[in-house]
């Protein structure tokens, strides 16, 4: 399929948030705000959150480059901005983002109200917590929702810049701290205690995942999400693939999208025991696509972390396993929750699934998305006012 761009970014930006939301934007904002009301759990498999998954432990990679820029960056803003970026480190507002386009539940500040300098060094925080590979694709990502904008023409919506970024707690060496940052096919929560990361949940999504025209020609992002998720299914024997096949029709989103911080899925699908030896590479090499977007030696940590768990980590399908065929996958251990998924069009107009619009999300269960479980462990060990 092909889009062709029809509309330059106008001089005088028109992006706002609507005066009046629509009736099913009304009630999507009453039921996210409903469920940040709600305490939090995290992702469980029965509604019982275990303890003793995530250990407040050394890792022997330092954090000091990630305090650093978050440093930077503070310092580069004026004070009302500091004032408007920061937040107490277990305020709700980590759990309030949304992927959805229209400005809802925004907060921090938004990359395109920063002067070029400072929106540098906002990058450069995100740069010290990714790989080279998990940057770009980030980026990428915000390119093409100015893509989508030069398509449709709908600045208000749409842009490279429309991401809000945020600071929990004081960048520090012990103390626990992190970031946020939040919009359109881009939600990335990063929490960061002495030298442990937590960079869950990520959602990262496109419409399209290729741009064919305009400035940023030749973007496509999660091929190698697609193809490995693709491959594994298709290396599986025709009994495998009937036990991982979930059904034919696809949800709508990802089951653990936004507002579903406590949601309860159980294990299903083919499990790493049932699988060979070629199978269990293939699952373990489409694992890393998703951990390997972080910094490498955080990265290694994190594999590390998903290998204890082998023995009881699942793979599930829903759609098709044709070659041009729609389709959902997750992966789902103890410690880990990877979803991929091809939805119906939003921006444009194909209203079934398609393969030119991706949404991905990986957690952390166990109640450690945000680092919430080493948080209440540190506050276990220290008292804070």
């Amino acid at each position: 399929m092909s889009w062709k761009v029809r509309h330059q970014r106008p001089v005088v930006s028109a992006r706002k948030s609507p005066e009046k939301l629509p009736e099913r934007l009304q009630q999507y904002l009453a039921n996210g705000s409903e469920s940040v009301a709600q305490p939090f759990k995290g992702i469980t498999s029965d509604g019982h959150t275990p303890r003793a998954l995530f250990p407040i432990a050394p890792t022997g990679v330092p954090t000091a480059p990630i305090a650093d820029a978050a440093r930077a960056f503070a310092a580069s803003l004026s004070p009302e901005q500091r004032a408007r970026v920061s937040f107490p480190v277990d305020d709700d507002a980590w759990r309030r983002w949304s992927n959805i386009h229209p400005h809802l539940m925004r907060h921090g500040v938004p990359l395109e109200e920063l002067t070029p300098a400072q929106r540098e060094r906002g990058l450069a925080l995100l740069a010290a917590c990714f790989s080279e590979r998990g940057f770009t694709t980030v980026r990428d990502v915000m390119k093409l929702n100015e893509f989508i904008g030069e398509v449709t023409g709908r600045w208000e919506e749409y842009g490279q810049w429309l991401y809000w970024l945020s600071l929990f707690g004081t960048p520090s060496a012990t103390e626990p701290w992190g970031w946020q940052i939040d919009g359109h096919h881009l939600i990335v929560n990063c929490f960061v205690l002495g030298d442990q990361l937590v960079m869950t949940p990520t959602f990262l999504g496109s419409e399209p995942v290729h741009a064919d025209s305009g400035q940023h020609a030749g973007i496509r992002v999660f091929e190698a999400e697609e193809s490995k998720g693709f491959a594994l299914m298709h290396a599986l024997t025709p009994e495998q693939r009937k036990k991982a096949s979930l059904g034919l029709e696809l949800p709508v989103e990802l089951f653990t999208a936004a507002f579903r911080d406590n949601f309860e899925m159980k294990y299903e699908g083919v499990r790493w025991d049932e699988l060979t030896a070629p199978q269990r590479d293939g699952l373990l090499d489409l694992i890393d696509v998703y951990v390997g977007r972080m910094r490498p030696g955080h990265a290694a940590v994190r594999m590390d972390e998903v290998r204890r768990h082998l023995e009881a980590t699942w793979f599930a399908w829903i759609g098709q396993d044709t070659p041009d065929g729609v389709f959902y996958y997750r992966i789902h251990s103890p410690v880990i929750l990877v979803e991929f998924d091809h939805q119906r069009g939003i921006a444009l107009d194909n209203d079934q699934p398609s393969r030119d619009h991706i949404h991905t999300v990986v957690r952390t269960p166990g109640g450690n998305d945000y680092g919430k479980d080493l948080l209440r462990q540190h506050y276990a060990r220290h008292a804070h006012a």
